[in-house]
């Protein structure tokens, strides 16, 4: 008998019955297929060939990483500044407003109202010159008027050596210039080197030559309005003057003459108990018979930055520019200033140069460059702190202490506001360096040009004074 077959074991052997039938009739077809095409029956895939293991494997190359890209720490947001100073700034008392105002720590402009835009900057260029002046000069150079023996008996030259400082006044006597050179002194010298001389000795100096040839080309620029020396503000610009070629020579503001050369002359030969007086130069490699030096020029800055003294700012300027290798008149001025203060690494190719002085309206530098050279100043980068040491000073003295600058509401600035002072017929201007309130320092132009009258200084306090109040929160809306 035949085995009785488990159910389990039918299952699997009908399924394998299964499997077997269906493969035989695949195949069939297949086979009837390639019968019908002509084609033979394809090839039943084949397994592919396992590759044997080389003997001796190379190492594997170590992938090179890409590197994983980190972005930057995001900017700290800038802080929202909010105090707007729109009101003070749109003060019709200030005609062609311009300004701008940096944070003197971090550099970061806060205000701007055409800052970049050269204009004329009127006595605010006196910053400029000073900043020159101690590049080329330094801050110990002196200037200097000496006599030497001139070509015919009992004659002297007084060459003139730029200093306007010069004082026709007896030793001791203080005059506009602190601690000026005098021509006493100068005379006792020749006169002890003259009678010290046997080919000179018991022999009268009869005659005084005056030479001036150290500066050269006009003595006027013809963009200054001649009412500047018959008021009192500016002399013809010459290197041989006494006490700035002032009627008083004990006045800051006191008229000049249209002759320099020869009241400084005329004094000189009184001195000597001289007959004569011309015009001429030395003879080259003459004996030195005396000479009188100014006071350093650290010291002739202050003097000119804190009454605005327009003769010292010019004197500086083109000993300046001859020192520099620029050339010895009003047109070598602009090569003489500006090679001084490539120094300070700021550009001068906005700066147009003029004059020393600021009085001339061809002068012309952008507020954002003022306020860079401030920085440098209240840094006290190489001698500049001389020019801090010199700005006039809210309500305290210098051309801010007068009773017109920050009066009334505006003294609430007093002792903060270190500062450059200007003024030309089309222009009011103070730049230089404030305490704000909040104790950050700030450096600032501000520029009042066109149809101005007086009370454009009252504007420009006001606004400045709002600077103080704003500080690091100065907003530039």
């Amino acid at each position: 008998m035949t085995p009785r077959l488990s159910r389990r074991s039918r299952i699997v052997a009908a399924i394998t019955g299964a499997v077997v039938v269906y493969l035989a009739a695949a195949g069939g077809a297949v086979a009837f297929g390639a019968a019908a095409t002509g084609k033979p029956a394809a090839a039943a895939p084949q397994p592919r060939p396992v590759a044997s293991a080389p003997t001796a494997s190379a190492p594997t190359p170590t992938p090179t990483p890409v590197p994983r890209v980190v972005p930057d720490d995001p900017a700290p947001a800038a802080p929202v500044r909010t105090c707007s100073v729109e009101w003070a700034a749109t003060d019709g008392r200030l005609a062609n407003f311009q300004g701008r105002v940096v944070n003197a720590d971090t550099g970061e402009v806060l205000f701007d109202r055409g800052g970049e835009t050269p204009s004329r900057t009127a006595s605010v260029l006196k910053v400029l010159t000073g900043a020159a002046a101690l590049s080329v000069l330094g801050p110990d150079y002196r200037l200097e008027t000496k006599v030497v023996r001139g070509a015919g008996t009992g004659t002297v030259v007084l060459v003139g050596g730029g200093d306007p400082t010069l004082s026709r006044t007896p030793s001791g006597d203080s005059t506009a210039y602190e601690g000026a050179p005098h021509l006493d002194d100068l005379a006792d010298q020749v006169r002890d080197a003259w009678e010290s001389d046997p080919d000179t000795a018991g022999t009268a100096i009869e005659r005084v030559v005056v030479d001036a040839s150290y500066f050269s080309g006009d003595a006027w620029d013809p963009s200054w309005n001649r009412k500047e020396l018959f008021d009192g503000y500016m002399p013809e610009i010459t290197a041989l003057m006494v006490d700035g070629d002032r009627d008083d020579p004990y006045a800051n503001v006191s008229a000049r003459s249209e002759d320099p050369l020869g009241r400084a002359g005329d004094a000189f030969a009184a001195e000597l108990g001289a007959s004569a007086v011309e015009i001429g130069t030395a003879p080259e490699g003459a004996q030195v018979l005396g000479i009188v030096e100014s006071q350093p020029v650290s010291t002739l800055i202050r003097q000119a930055l804190i009454v605005s003294d327009n003769t010292l700012a010019e004197a500086l300027a083109r000993v300046t520019a001859i020192q520099a290798g620029a050339g010895s008149s009003f047109g070598d001025l602009q090569e003489g200033i500006t090679s001084g203060l490539q120094a300070y690494g700021i550009d001068t190719s906005q700066l147009t140069i003029a004059d020393g002085s600021g009085l001339s309206g061809n002068n012309a530098v952008p507020p954002s460059y003022l306020t860079s050279l401030f920085r440098k100043v209240r840094a006290g980068d190489g001698d500049l702190r001389v020019l801090y040491d010199g700005l006039p000073v809210s309500g305290e003295f210098g051309s801010l202490g007068y009773s017109d600058r920050f009066a009334g509401d505006n003294a609430r600035a007093d002792g903060a506001v270190h500062a450059k002072t200007g003024w030309i017929d089309d222009g009011y201007t103070l730049a230089g360096i404030i305490d704000a309130a909040d104790g950050t320092p700030l450096t600032f132009a501000i520029y009042a040009l066109g149809d101005v009258s007086d009370d454009a200084k009252q504007a420009i306090d006001t606004l400045a004074t709002a600077f103080y109040d704003c500080g690091d929160n100065l907003s530039n809306y």
